[in-house]
């Protein structure tokens, strides 16, 4: 019983930060603004996310799979981030500031 509330908990915790970082990748003006949400989402979510699976996880090679999904995602998510800000930033595109206009605004 108390494993499945842990484990309720976890799931929930991470479908929260899903949200959060869903709606932050919405919100947010540029790419590199948009990076940090996706790291959340990377992360903490999932994180939290595949936790609680593998509490709900009856057979012990199933939870191990889970655990290494989650090491795959430690490691393969900066890496991704940082190539995708490398890329941006060799083709040209500016961080977004606040003293930048708009396109189309005068």
């Amino acid at each position: 019983m108390i494993l499945d509330i842990l484990s309720w908990i976890s799931i929930a915790i991470g479908a929260y930060f899903v949200l959060v970082g869903g709606i932050g990748l919405i919100r947010m003006p540029d790419l590199f603004s948009r990076m940090h949400p996706a790291g959340i989402l990377d992360t903490a979510g999932a994180g939290f996310l595949l936790l609680g699976f593998i509490l709900q996880a009856d057979d012990w090679l199933v939870a191990a799979k889970l655990a290494l999904i989650f090491v795959f995602l430690l490691f393969t998510s900066p890496v991704a981030t940082h190539a995708l800000a490398h890329a941006a930033l060799l083709d040209g595109l500016k961080p977004w500031t606040k003293s930048r206009k708009k396109d189309g605004e005068s």
